[in-house]
């Protein structure tokens, strides 16, 4: 029995595990067709564009064939030539050049994917506020109800004598005011989900939400994709610094020539010839803004490493901000609830008293919409926290 338990329970953490795992991919691949090959093709292009500046240090070999004709000795002649000038030294500038590509890419990929994530993101931020304007929505439809009911008890007192007509006409234009909102978040709702089938074309209804939790701050710290940006940046300007001060170093190149010629002219046949040349030169540009090059490269250095300390500041408070808010958020949802417990017991005495006939039918009506008020408050407040969590969800890599 005790052995049965155990597998159950393993079952169910399974299956906890593998609905997490559906839910992550499937909001993972939230983005329509066409945004996911947008970012395809930018991260396929940052591959390439980086491939290309690794062997930027190559020279092409210059081929070249010519083929020439006189009308004076009627002859013809042609040649071509193969020609190589490669630079295999450059004081350290062609390891800083590879790395320095290197660099850029990683800094590149880890830009393209804080903006896939920021717009994945910025899709799911969506669908909460869809479901938060739907339970808003609710939420008015309850008070617009007890809006109805205070103006029918104000009349009631108005035609009595009991009650001045300005209490029944704020009543009436509360209840106006109740009713302009509910339209305005109609509206809303009209509007996120435009929002939303511009960065998808799922079906907003078939999506599962995830359920965030508050991540560690180390992990946040760890795992954030601005921060890793940066300081791949850093990398790269570290290693730029360096390409530029080896390019006022000493050059040392191969080069080589192979050339073959053929004349039709028997007279000229004798000078048919295929021959070639090679050697090394070494060299060093003089320029007169080498100083002033050097020393921009070496102000983009330090302004790349200022800026890492300057985004660790800004990730610490980011966290701390959040966090603080969720805290915030988790009294409110307190105070809901004891604001339910409340209701729940103003209207079971009042449906009690109502009962008894000491009440109105319409007394316990206000305090069951004050109730389901009260219970959607909490809903929403979660739903908050939800989109707190996201702000920092969208900031780390493959945490959704």
């Amino acid at each position: 029995m005790k052995g049965l338990n155990v597998l159950k329970k393993l079952f169910l953490l399974c299956s906890l595990v593998a609905s997490t795992l559906i839910y992550a991919d499937e909001l993972g691949d939230i983005l329509s067709d066409n945004k996911e090959m947008i970012f395809d093709y930018q991260f396929e292009s940052n591959e390439l564009e980086s491939d290309i500046l690794s062997k930027s240090w190559m020279n092409p070999v210059s081929l070249s064939y010519s083929k020439s004709f006189s009308s004076q000795f009627d002859e013809s002649s042609w040649a071509y030539s193969i020609k190589i000038d490669q630079p295999i030294f450059k004081s350290g500038g062609i390891y800083y050049g590879i790395k320095y590509s290197q660099a850029l890419r990683d800094a590149t990929r880890a830009d393209l994917k804080l903006q896939k994530r920021t717009m994945i993101g910025d899709a799911i931020s969506i669908l909460f506020n869809m479901k938060k304007t739907k339970l808003e929505q609710e939420k008015m439809k309850y008070q617009i109800k007890n809006d109805t009911i205070d103006i029918r008890q104000k009349r009631d007192s108005y035609d009595a004598g009991l009650l001045d007509s300005s209490f029944l006409d704020q009543a009436i234009l509360k209840k106006s005011q109740d009713e302009t909102a509910l339209l305005q978040l109609e509206l809303t709702l009209m509007e996120l989900q435009q929002q939303f089938a511009l960065l998808s074309d799922k079906d907003p209804k078939s999506l599962h939400l995830p359920k965030l939790k508050l991540m560690s701050k180390s992990n946040y710290s760890e795992a954030n994709l601005e921060l890793k940006r940066d300081r791949l940046r850093a990398e790269q300007a570290d290693y730029n610094q360096k390409v530029t001060w080896a390019k006022y170093l000493p050059t040392v190149s191969v080069q080589g020539t192979y050339i073959d010629s053929l004349s039709a002219n028997p007279f000229q046949s004798a000078f048919d010839q295929n021959y070639y040349t090679y050697g090394f030169m070494i060299s060093m540009p003089l320029d007169i803004n080498s100083f002033s090059d050097i020393e921009a490269s070496k102000v983009e250095k330090l302004k790349a490493a200022v800026e890492v300390l300057d985004r660790k500041n800004t990730v610490e408070e980011e966290y701390h901000w959040i966090d603080k808010s969720l805290s915030i958020l988790d009294k409110k949802i307190v105070l809901a609830k004891k604001d339910e417990k409340v209701y729940k017991n103003l209207y079971r005495l009042t449906k009690n008293l109502a009962d008894a006939g000491e009440k109105t039918s319409f007394d316990a009506d206000i305090m069951h919409n004050s109730l389901q008020i009260r219970k959607i408050d909490q809903k929403i407040y979660e739903i908050d926290k939800q989109i707190q969590l996201l702000k920092l969800y969208v900031r780390v890599e493959n945490a959704i």
